[in-house]
């Protein structure tokens, strides 16, 4: 049987990681940034990495100005299972989860989240989160954004592509 404070990280970091969820589909971008540790970091397929809050936050709020302009009513909901969480010692953990995505057009993409985590006094953050994204549903929204063909502001191009 675990330790109690093993029991307790376990807990407080699924917290974590439904809190990530929640305030990125929700829209609630400066919360979401505070759940990765200062210097956290956000890396997409590819390799593309955002570096601390500010790097996450203006990454994300381009992908939420993206979502609201793919359509009437858009929004997106993200499902996380299969969730396992390893606590290394009292101050770190790693983990690794599935994720499946909804949108306003039905399925839409899905993958894997491999997960450090970083204990800071009494809560636990993101140190590192990568995202794999596995596959896209045909006329979805990521698999549009991944063309370009549905940039903030009607553009294109690589900055910032790529759903989380």
């Amino acid at each position: 049987m675990s330790p109690a404070w093993q029991v307790a990280a376990r807990d407080a970091i699924r917290e974590l990681v439904a809190a990530y969820t929640h305030c990125g589909d929700g829209g609630r971008f400066d919360e979401f940034c505070v759940l990765f540790a200062p210097d956290g970091v956000l890396e997409l397929d590819g390799g593309r990495l955002f570096a601390g809050r500010d790097a996450i936050r203006a990454f994300v709020g381009g992908t939420g100005e993206s979502v609201r302009g793919s359509g009437e009513r858009a929004f997106i909901r993200h499902h996380v299972s299969s969730v396992q969480i390893t606590v290394e010692d009292a101050d770190h953990a790693t983990g690794a989860s599935y994720f499946f995505v909804v949108t306003q057009r039905g399925p839409d993409h899905w993958g894997r989240y491999r997960d450090r985590y970083v204990r800071d006094g009494e809560r636990w953050l993101f140190a590192q989160r990568r995202v794999r994204v596995d596959g896209t549903a045909p006329g979805s929204w990521a698999e549009e954004r991944r063309r370009g063909d549905h940039q903030p502001g009607g553009g294109s191009g690589a900055a910032g592509r790529g759903p989380v």
